[in-house]
């Protein structure tokens, strides 16, 4: 029989093995997040990410190593200790039985420490995904085999390329719908917009906007003023697409000039930016039920 690897290098495996599963999740949240609503936060993240990928790399390790020592290589000796109890051989399939119980634990922590607020169905999948991240590298930590590290690395690497190509296609394609803000024109702006809790924009056709109680904290939570009441003008910018699109308006007593275009067709929104832009933390308008305007266009 042959000798099981030495710890070492079952948990460099494990790393490797760790960071082609985040590889993967990335590339799925990337393409996840372009089909749902979602603020234009421009490119300025992205030239950031690439800038701190050295950095990125070293803590994804750590945390890949921590979470092989604590999850993985738990999860390997528990299921080869029922085998010899129960059974007295190996069995694969008791790996992931063990990944989905510690796997369970992990989550309920997790759930203890956030405060709870997921719902069935983020737990369940939570759960799932959790096992299935388990399972792999805890089926190839007990694996005897010497040479492979080689056919993981390959096999991980086709599978992310893989998975951002069909993420692609599905998109290209329109089997997965990218995102859009609604396309509106000046008329639909017409009407009274509100955020729910008192405060509401109505825009006139000729030109005038009237606001009451509109939140400027939302804007800036160091702002001595809680709300903004007072009237003004205002025009539609069409900028040169979607997500430039925006609405400019001009108050004496408001600090607010630009209001965003989000939403969708049938739900468009006004909405402005709670502190840093990439948080995507925003204050939202959403038109009030018998509001007259045209619709969003087509």
């Amino acid at each position: 029989m042959e000798k099981k690897r030495p710890y070492g290098l079952s948990l460099l495996l494990s790393i490797l093995v760790l960071h082609l599963e985040a590889a993967i999740a990335f590339i799925v949240s990337i393409v996840y997040g372009v089909t749902q609503e979602s603020p234009n936060t421009g490119v300025g993240g992205s030239a950031m990410l690439v800038l701190l990928l050295p950095v990125i790399a070293v803590f994804t390790t750590i945390v890949a190593a921590v979470l092989s020592l604590t999850l993985v290589l738990p999860t390997a000796w528990l299921s080869d200790v029922l085998g010899r109890r129960l059974g007295g051989r190996e069995a694969w399939w008791r790996v992931p039985a063990v990944a989905a119980a510690v796997s369970l634990l992990a989550v309920g922590v997790v759930v203890v420490l956030s405060g709870g607020g997921a719902g069935p169905l983020a737990l369940a999948t939570g759960w799932l995904l959790t096992t299935a991240a388990l399972t792999v590298p805890a089926l190839l930590w007990r694996s005897r085999r010497k040479r492979i590290f080689g056919p993981v690395l390959l096999w991980g690497v086709v599978a992310v390329v893989l998975t951002g190509v069909l993420g692609g296609v599905g998109l290209s394609t329109g089997l997965l719908r990218e995102y859009r803000p609604p396309a509106i024109t000046s008329a639909d702006i017409v009407g009274t917009w509100s955020d729910g809790k008192g405060g509401t924009l109505t825009f006139t056709a000729d030109g005038r906007v009237t606001a009451v109680d509109v939140d400027e904290d939302a804007e800036d939570p160091a702002d001595s003023h809680n709300s903004c009441t007072g009237q003004g003008t205002w025009t539609f910018e069409p900028g040169a697409g979607r997500w430039s699109q925006g609405v400019d308006v001009s108050f004496d007593a408001c600090s607010y000039d630009t209001w965003n275009i989000g939403g969708t067709e049938s739900r468009p929104t006004l909405y402005q930016y709670i502190g840093d832009p990439d948080s995507w933390d925003l204050y939202k308008l959403t038109r009030s039920t018998g509001s007259t305007g045209g619709g969003p266009s087509a």
